[in-house]
């Protein structure tokens, strides 16, 4: 069985990672590539990551972009295991509603991995040849939505499972 502190040192770990990852994105959108990293992953088409990567390399911040892509797949590995763990634990703790919210975030962290190494991967591989890739620019562009929302269902279904097991166990101490 998970336990509760494994499964959230990985998945707090994976929250400051994703702070750090966003620090250093942050220069990424400060030139004429407004959403950085953001739009490079939604481009959908060589040109539109060829003309990322020119703005990039005029800025000077395309050795930046590579290494904010290498932060981006640790934090993908961190988060995603502790998100997928919590949704474990969950479901072999918790009961009722919880057990079944339990379900949902390890799917959640499962999908939310398989996505986001494949688009950060397809990124990074366009990154390294400075070259755009239809192929991969698509496959990054597909797989964008089902990667944010696994997020989201796994970040707020992890902070909802914290919230009702606070809960049930400050209910349990007020019996007592």
């Amino acid at each position: 069985m998970v336990q509760r502190k494994t499964f959230l040192m990985w998945w707090i770990g994976g929250l400051i990672a994703f702070a750090i990852v966003i620090a250093m994105s942050l220069p990424l959108g400060i030139t004429e590539v407004p959403g950085g990293i953001a739009d490079h992953q939604a481009a959908g088409d060589a040109a539109t990551v060829n003309a990322i990567h020119a703005a990039w390399t005029e800025a000077g911040v395309m050795e930046q972009a590579r290494y904010s892509m290498i932060g981006d797949l640790v934090f993908i590995g961190i988060y995603g295991i502790g998100a997928t763990l919590g949704g474990l634990y969950y479901r072999a703790a918790g009961t009722g509603f919880l057990r079944h919210l339990g379900t949902v975030i390890a799917i959640a962290g499962a999908v939310f991995l398989l996505t986001d190494y494949g688009e950060t991967i397809a990124q990074f591989i366009q990154a390294s040849a400075n070259a755009g890739s239809d192929e991969l620019a698509g496959f990054a562009a597909t797989v964008r939505p089902p990667k944010m929302i696994a997020f989201m269902v796994s970040f707020l279904g992890v902070l909802l499972a914290l919230a009702l097991e606070w809960k049930q166990r400050r209910g349990l101490q007020s019996e007592a």
